[in-house]
């Protein structure tokens, strides 16, 4: 992500950063106030002392006699000159303040007032936007929670079932009782109103008071009769109905409009006329009458019966009566004795029913949390970035103002003119892009990584998600050493390679500004959980799916490289280390690595696999590089907890510098150090490893320990006895399996260019047994453990026409490797699916 505004103002809440941010812009806006300020007081000043020299020549000509009678001495010639000079300077010091308003006071004005509204615009938008996400959250929160209490409660009722020894399905076969239905008369309500839900959203009464009138106001309300029942005053059809609801109430769906049909319904506000029961449709041919509490909530008036003229004869109008069997038939259509929709539903089956009906809610509810969350994210990131371009110039117009406003002074009065120096030398030091640094430098909150909100399946599966999910379990879902995602894009990026134009074009797209829009579509076509063919990926631009890649690794839980060791790395370069020599560096960062997850050192060796090909292959220079590093170090490894500490750190960028330099030494020596403690552990226990082995070796201390205190008080030590060739580990995602290949398999002896571990021809996901760092000349090896290696086995690599050695471009050089033999070399990595 860029520097600047918009990578520097994030916080984990959103609202904290932009609270600094618009803090200073704030700021910002007041010292516009204050520059005006002055210039508008020094215009008016220089008026009124131009008025005040201008008033003082009428002064001395009502002075009778004295110069005006002596027209030839050379006295009143030295009199006229100075009065003369003074009108002048009067003028001047006119024109002085008439210039500071032209040049300055009007135009920064008008500037001033556009640049604070511009601010509090994207402030206003911000915070709005930012109240919908903290909402959105609290439902999600909300929504998990009735999702994980029903999931229990079917726990607790299999359970029950289990230890009662009864079958669920026969119970559910069983018919169930029914009980006696009872009448319960509805208890008077209470004289505060509660608020109403109508479809997703809650009203409060005098929102519905508004509602319901003009809802009056727009639906047509017309007589409907019923044969026999009669006929029904204040009637609308569902179709109207519906039609309003999608217009001014922003209902999305046809469904969702009748959803808010039956609330109404439920509510108490409509009742259905002519039909049984209680339901709500979109159809023209279902009438429903609004009833009196709604009439007394908006105070309109309600058009009742008039009452028919007596007479001894029937007559047709005597049918339009209200008849009482409408009524009872409303009440017995809203009678429910059980209480329930569903009247022939077990518990169980509710219950399960219910869980469902939660689920869905809870994943609902996360899916417009992301959704809403990408959407505030991209609109943070386009405002800042509006508002960096407008602190930037807002500076530079300060810079302007004051050297039109030394302007507007030394054309006019050159005596001014060491006035005019110091304003100048003012003005000069004013710095914009120093000014902005230090506010960046001193203000900002935090670099631009994402938090994803992901939905916690309550059996841990993750199978419907791909970003923000965690990466070895992500791994361990796609069943690889490497997560689908990361060998997808890798490989498409190979395969693309020679497509473009030049090195420069090859190297530029890991350092292009991508706008989080574009990626953001992409991340959400493939944030499936499940593969995807490369044909997703050949409908967006190279940049883009670059992008996407660190977009993934910057939304990880934790670091590629877990922030766990981040102070181990801040050790070994810190200026007290600075004098350990290299090898002793490497051998400290192999160590530090090794403590990594499985996933983590195959996902990151398959990255700087990547980027030292392209790095070599391209010729690429020291200044490309370091700005690669920068560029990747907060995907890589990145602090626990952000600070102004940790800010201005740069151990992530030597990290990579390292990775890049040292890459075959670091990861050889840990491939080498992993193949042969899992020989070892294969050839002395070929059984399974517990996954309860961390604690076994305690426990059996322990047991040592009881037996001697019980056999003699004078017993030695209870240390346990050498367990000869035991193997111990602490946590199974330690291990790092690979299959060295042994030094006397057939090696081929090109490379294509910038491959990645897999197949030229096609991605991982087009041919699974193709895993990524497995080569097709590996010699076979046994189910539990890889066959050891007690050399380093080389990675050769022949380019024909390399680059380093040739001014050409490299495309030439990458399409003659891709023909002579597109067999997968590089990480010699086993993707297969993982023990553990």
């Amino acid at each position: 992500m860029a520097s600047g505004f918009a990578g520097s103002f994030w916080s984990s809440d959103y609202a904290g950063g932009l609270g600094v941010l618009f803090g200073k812009l704030q700021q910002g806006v007041q010292e516009n106030q204050q520059i005006l300020t002055i210039a508008r007081l020094r215009a008016d000043a220089e008026e009124v002392y131009g008025n005040s020299l201008a008033s003082i020549t009428p002064s001395t000509e009502r002075v009778s006699g004295g110069f005006s009678r002596d027209e030839g001495a050379s006295v009143r010639k030295a009199y006229e000159g100075v009065r003369t000079e003074m009108e002048a300077a009067a003028a001047n010091h006119r024109k002085i303040g008439s210039n500071i308003r032209e040049l300055v006071v009007n135009p920064f004005g008008r500037w001033c007032e556009a640049h604070a509204a511009r601010v509090q615009n994207s402030q206003d938008d911000l915070q709005s936007r930012i109240k919908l996400h903290d909402r959105q959250a609290e439902a999600v929160r909300k929504f998990r929670s009735q999702y994980y209490n029903k999931c229990r409660l079917v726990e607790d009722l299999e359970e029950e079932d289990k230890l009662a020894f009864q079958d669920p399905q026969s119970e559910a076969a069983q018919s169930p009782k029914m009980k006696v239905p009872t009448i319960k008369m509805s208890e008077p309500e209470d004289d505060e109103e509660e608020p109403i839900d109508l479809g997703d959203e809650t009203y409060q009464p005098d929102q519905i008071k508004k509602i319901l009138s003009h809802m009056l106001d727009h639906i047509k309300l017309s007589e409907v009769k019923v044969p026999i029942l009669g006929t029904y005053q204040n009637c609308s059809n569902g179709a109207d109905i519906t039609d309003y609801i999608q217009k001014h109430m922003a209902a999305s769906s046809v469904s969702y409009a009748e959803r808010i049909g039956q609330d109404l319904v439920n509510n108490g506000f409509l009742r259905l006329v002519g039909n049984v029961g209680n339901t709500f449709a979109n159809s023209s041919r279902m009438s429903y009458q609004w009833k009196p509490r709604v009439f007394q909530i908006t105070g309109v008036p309600e058009k009742k019966q008039p009452l028919a003229r007596a007479g001894t004869n029937m007559s047709t109008d005597s049918f339009t009566v209200d008849s009482p069997v409408g009524s009872v038939q409303e009440y017995l259509s809203g009678w429910n004795p059980l209480n329930n929709q569903y009247p022939n539903e077990t518990p169980s089956e509710r219950l399960r029913r219910e869980a469902r009906e939660a689920d869905d809610r809870y994943k609902q509810s996360v899916k417009k949390l992301d959704s809403l969350r990408c959407n505030l994210e991209e609109a943070m990131i386009d405002h800042l970035k509006f508002m960096e371009r407008c602190e930037l110039d807002r500076l530079k117009a300060i810079k302007a103002v004051i050297l039109d406003f030394s302007g507007a002074v030394s054309n006019v009065i050159p005596s001014l003119q060491s006035t005019v120096d110091k304003m100048m030398l003012f003005q000069e030091t004013v710095q914009p892009l120093g000014d902005l640094r230090y506010m960046l430098e001193n203000y900002r909150t935090g670099p631009f990584v994402p938090r994803v909100t992901t939905y916690e399946n309550y059996y841990n599966s993750v199978d419907e998600q791909t970003f923000g999910v965690d990466l070895e379990a992500r791994a361990r879902s796609d069943r690889k050493r490497v997560p689908i995602l990361v060998t997808t894009v890798l490989t498409f990026l190979d395969n693309h390679y020679p497509d473009l134009e030049g090195d420069e074009a090859r190297r530029g797209i890991w350092l292009v500004d991508v706008p989080l829009a574009q990626t953001h579509n992409l991340r959400a076509s493939i944030n499936t959980g499940k593969t995807f063919p490369q044909e997703v990926l050949e409908k967006y631009d190279i940049p883009i799916v670059a992008n996407v890649l660190k977009l993934y690794l910057l939304e990880l839980p934790d670091s590629l490289v877990s922030s766990h060791v981040y102070e181990i790395v801040k050790t070994i370069y810190s200026t007290t280390a600075a004098e350990t020599s290299e090898e002793t560096r490497i051998n400290v960062i192999q160590s530090t690595l090794g403590q990594l997850r499985l996933a983590n050192i195959a996902t990151l060796d398959a990255i700087c696999t990547h980027f030292t090909r392209l790095i070599e292959l391209t010729s690429a220079d020291e200044t490309y590089v370091t700005a690669l590093a920068n560029t990747l170090a907060p995907c890589i490894l990145r602090p626990r907890q952000e600070s102004s500490l940790t800010m201005n750190e740069r151990y992530s960028y030597r990290l990579i510098r390292d990775l890049f330099a040292h890459k075959d030494a670091i990861f050889g020596e840990l491939k080498r150090a992993s193949s042969l403690t899992h020989s070892s552990s294969g050839a002395q226990r070929p059984r399974a490893i517990s996954t309860d082995e961390s604690n076994r070796r305690a426990n059996y201390e322990e047991r040592n320990r009881a037996i001697a205190a019980q056999r003699s008080p004078r017993a030695t030590s209870p240390a346990p006895g050498h367990r000869g060739g035991s193997h111990r580990r602490d946590r199974s995602q330690t291990r790092f399996p690979v299959n060295t290949s042994s030094p006397t398999e057939t090696r081929r002896g090109t490379r294509n260019s910038l491959e990645v571990p897999g197949s030229l021809d096609s991605s991982p996901t087009a041919e699974p047994s193709d895993t990524n760092g497995t080569t097709e000349a590996a010699p076979a090896a046994p189910a539990e453990h890889p066959a050891p290696s007690s050399t380093r086995v080389p990675l050769p690599r022949k380019h024909a026409g390399s680059l380093a050695r040739s001014n050409r471009d490299s495309t030439g050089s990458l399409r003659a490797i891709a023909s002579e033999d597109a067999a997968p070399r590089g990480v010699q990595l086993e993707d297969k699916p993982m023990d553990d």
